[in-house]
């Protein structure tokens, strides 16, 4: 019997990327998924994947922006599968690369909302839904969240933000059997890191792979690996962690 078998999860950012992968390794191990993202047509791919692989999944489409729409997905988990005991809140933006006076309100207000209000939106829900029987949540942190990324302060700003997030709440939830860790990748070949990296100066993500130690950009599946064995009992007395999967490049 698999790790995470009958065990209930969330994944936001769903529909591609890390999200993808960890929605179609959670399946995998046992676990029912929602699929959440705003991507309609991608978010059903996956659905459709994991169940042509055996699975069970449902779609729904989430901006984490919104609290209503984290609100109800974890209502569609405790009503379609009967409970919530994992969550991975990946969903972000990258924002736009520039200058720190040029960010803009408008460009600070969307990513602040998307990668650290979200996260919260749906902790919030996440929390209670969890808080009688105990439970996991992953957060999508970054290695920006972990030093300054030029050209990057909104999006730096908010990975920092997840963290220290993260870290509070594990301290407050502990008692209730739930864990709360966050994952701090560095260059993963998914768009959206492809787009900061071809934006940043002073560089490209040939750049980052040079300064890596392994040399090559991580694949979003080692990355949902790690979002696994967080979620599994393997790490049951891990909790309050931020975990770095960057090849070496913070090192």
């Amino acid at each position: 019997m698999s790790d995470l078998q009958g065990k209930v999860a969330v994944v936001t950012g769903g529909a591609a990327g890390i999200g993808r992968a960890a929605a179609l390794r959670l399946a995998a191990a046992g676990a029912h998924v929602v699929v959440a993202d705003r991507a309609e047509a991608a978010g059903r791919e996956v659905m459709a994947e994991i169940g042509k692989a055996g699975g069970q999944a449902i779609f729904q489409r989430v901006d984490v922006s919104r609290e209503e729409d984290c609100a109800a997905m974890v209502e569609t988990a405790l009503r379609t599968f009967g409970g919530l005991d994992i969550a991975f809140n990946n969903a972000g933006i990258s924002g736009r690369i520039a200058r720190t006076e040029d960010q803009g309100l408008e460009n600070w207000q969307a990513v602040i909302g998307v990668n650290l209000t979200g996260v919260f939106h749906c902790m919030v829900h996440e929390l209670r839904a969890m808080k009688a029987g105990g439970g996991v949540i992953v957060n999508t942190a970054s290695v920006a969240g972990l030093k300054g990324a030029p050209y990057s302060a909104a999006y730096s700003a908010s990975k920092h933000g997840v963290i220290g997030l993260t870290r509070s709440a594990a301290r407050e939830y502990g008692k209730y059997g739930i864990r709360i860790n966050a994952i701090c990748p560095g260059y993963i070949r998914t768009a959206m890191a492809d787009e900061i990296a071809a934006g940043s100066a002073p560089g490209s993500s040939g750049a980052l792979v040079a300064a890596s130690a392994l040399r090559r950009p991580a694949e979003a599946e080692e990355v949902a690996e790690l979002v696994l064995w967080l979620s599994s009992e393997k790490a049951s007395f891990v909790t309050g962690a931020h975990y770095v999967v960057d090849g070496g490049l913070t090192t």
